[in-house]
């Protein structure tokens, strides 16, 4: 009950390509402090500023993303490399899914799913902010997965739907509707969602089990039935946190000695969540009772030299100075008159039944010009060299940040991509000596604190 009434602590993990001491000294100007963790190189607790730390400019275009200490353990855990074919089960709203995305380094092939169109919602912001150019998203039932794809996957993480006792000191009402009964019904459809994942996966892949719940009936005995029925069999790990060995006994029966390799975080041990942490490396094959077929749709990844993309990326390279094998890295998806980047070596057989694939990076004007949006410039970063304005000021950063029009001072129009304290916000039209923020509007979600200094 102590750890429950108190302060909730708060952590940041920077995102890849970030320069560290550069974003801590930027943060400073908010007066936010930040203390590495140590053990997990970008991983930071914010030591003061807490208030501040979901409303700077750095936060808004993705630099860092706010996440408890203990949610960055099962990625790691599972630890995929950017050859992977990863799977993200229940991946709403994305902490985990961006993670994944960061450890193999935008690259590979990751697919998140979730089955609630408001949750999904909230995962595809969260790729977006975050850039993520790897990821495609499912939104399907967990448990039905395995029957659109066997046998697939190099790795999966199942964080499953829980009881959330291990959050209880920031979702107190989690006590008002938590009973036996409950945990029973989640616990069926951690099983399920468990067998799904196992049955994608390839002979030899693994898969990490977590949950921020501490009850042995989701945790456990979840496993316990596992190890029972399917080709798996416990991996041993080490995590950056304290933990403590899970349980071999249940009321006085004996568990799976193997269970002993699964890890709990005790939230008051480290000022984080609960958790609870296991790996399966699956050891045989299995098969799916009955195969679902694929929609049919005409979606396909595009090569930049695809004649029905190329001459879309050259007018955007040639626009922006952008070298042509920055483009070619990556591979390409057109829907309807949107263009989204997708990671290069990104490859599924599930990609007529994915709501989403890559971040957008272009839109297809009336005229049948493909105009850079504002993800896929901020993707881009530093790679764009021409036709880059550089704002400053509050009063310009904030109408910029607002979506608005405002004067500019210059008279060259055009698209422009928008620059600030190194960072490319995104992009904006000028024309009669304004300029029209195309700032997406799913990022203006916050009020955004510019500090004093700037």
């Amino acid at each position: 009950m102590e750890f429950i009434d108190s302060d909730i602590t708060t952590y940041l993990r920077v995102a890849g390509n970030v320069d560290h001491t550069k974003l801590i000294e930027d943060l400073d100007k908010y007066g936010i402090k930040l203390e590495p963790h140590g053990r997990i190189p970008y991983a930071y607790e914010v030591k003061s500023g807490k208030d501040k730390v979901g409303k700077t400019i750095e936060f808004t275009i993705g630099k860092y993303y706010i996440q408890s200490l203990s949610s960055m353990i099962p990625p790691l855990v599972l630890n995929p490399s950017p050859n992977d074919k990863v799977l993200d089960l229940s991946a709403a709203p994305g902490s985990k899914t961006t993670q994944l995305s960061q450890i193999m380094k935008n690259s590979g092939t990751l697919i998140a799913n979730d089955p609630n169109l408001n949750r999904v919602k909230a995962l595809a912001h969260n790729i977006d902010k975050m850039n993520c150019a790897n990821v495609g998203i499912l939104k399907i039932k967990g448990e039905l997965l395995s029957k659109y794809s066997d046998e697939y996957f190099d790795k999966a993480l199942v964080d499953a739907p829980c009881s959330a006792l291990g959050i209880l000191q920031k979702k107190g009402e989690v006590s008002g509707w938590w009973n036996e009964k409950q945990v029973e019904k989640i616990a069926y459809l951690q099983i399920k969602l468990l067998v799904s994942a196992i049955k994608t996966l390839k002979v030899g892949g693994e898969i990490v089990y977590s949950t921020c719940t501490l009850t042995l009936e989701e945790n456990e005995l979840v496993i316990n039935t596992i190890l029972k029925k399917y080709p798996v069999e416990l991996v041993e790990i080490s995590l950056p946190v304290k933990s403590t060995e899970g349980f071999t006994n249940y009321k006085g029966t004996a568990l799976n000695p193997e269970l002993s390799k699964t890890r709990r975080i005790i939230p008051w041990e480290i000022n984080s969540e609960g958790f609870f942490v296991a790996k399966l490396r699956k050891t045989g094959a299995t098969e799916p009772k009955e195969k679902f077929e694929l929609p049919r749709r005409d979606l396909e990844l595009l090569n930049f030299e695809n004649k029905r993309i190329k001459r879309y990326l050259e007018s955007i390279a040639d626009y922006f100075g952008i070298k042509h094998e920055v483009l070619e890295s990556y591979k390409y998806l057109i829907k309807n008159r949107d263009i989204f980047i997708v990671s290069g070596d990104f490859d599924s057989p599930l990609l007529n039944l994915m709501i989403r694939t890559g971040i957008p990076f272009a839109t297809i004007d009336k005229r049948g010009f493909a105009q850079l949006h504002s993800h896929g410039a901020q993707l881009l970063g530093k790679n764009l060299q021409r036709n880059i304005l550089e704002i400053s000021g509050a009063g310009q950063l904030k109408n910029y940040f607002a979506g608005s029009t405002f004067p500019i001072g210059i008279n060259e129009a055009g698209l422009k991509a928008i620059k600030f304290n190194d960072y490319i916000l995104g992009v904006g039209t000028v024309y009669e000596g304004k300029l029209k923020s195309r700032f997406p509007r799913s990022k203006r979600t916050h009020d955004i604190i510019i500090p004093s200094s700037l």
